[in-house]
């Protein structure tokens, strides 16, 4: 294959209606918006209006609250830990810091902290520094032999 020779699949692009193009085209004089009535003008929004009443969507309560000062944390999982280990992107030997996390590339960015989570196994003893965890997070890595400290528990 070269490049000259690349395509779409058949059917996967379909070429714009020009509308408005003489008869020849069958969307011409009207443009495929039939004779008169509001919906043939432009700049007609129906759906939105009602005819000056309050429209129901501003008539509705609004709900829900998002909070200012938020934490947006980090998530991994053991197991993805545990591959990372095992391909030798993280030394298990060493204690595990977020710093770390990020410079193997397992986290991207640290965020507001990192938050381990429990999916997956762990089977390498290993010393965990993070933001934060969930309970099975934390008794999974000491059934395996390791430690797991939080920002919090440190506090």
């Amino acid at each position: 294959m070269k490049l000259h020779e690349l395509r779409d699949n058949e059917g996967a692009t379909k070429p714009r209606k020009r509308i408005g193009r003489g008869p020849g085209s069958g969307t011409g004089k009207t443009g495929g918006r039939g004779i008169k009535g509001q919906k043939s003008r432009s700049g007609v929004a129906i759906k939105g209006y009602e005819g000056g009443q309050m429209p129901l969507y501003q008539r509705l309560p609004k709900r829900g609250f998002n909070k200012p000062n938020r934490k947006k944390f980090a998530v991994i999982n053991l197991g993805l830990i545990q591959k990372f280990i095992d391909e030798g992107k993280l030394d298990s030997k060493a204690a595990i810091t977020e710093d770390a996390l990020v410079a193997s590339g397992l986290v991207r960015r640290k965020l507001d902290g990192v938050r381990v989570l429990a999916k997956g196994e762990l089977t390498a003893k290993v010393e965990l520094n993070v933001t934060g965890a969930s309970k099975s997070a934390v008794e999974a890595v000491a059934k395996a032999g390791g430690s797991l400290t939080t920002a919090s528990a440190a506090e």
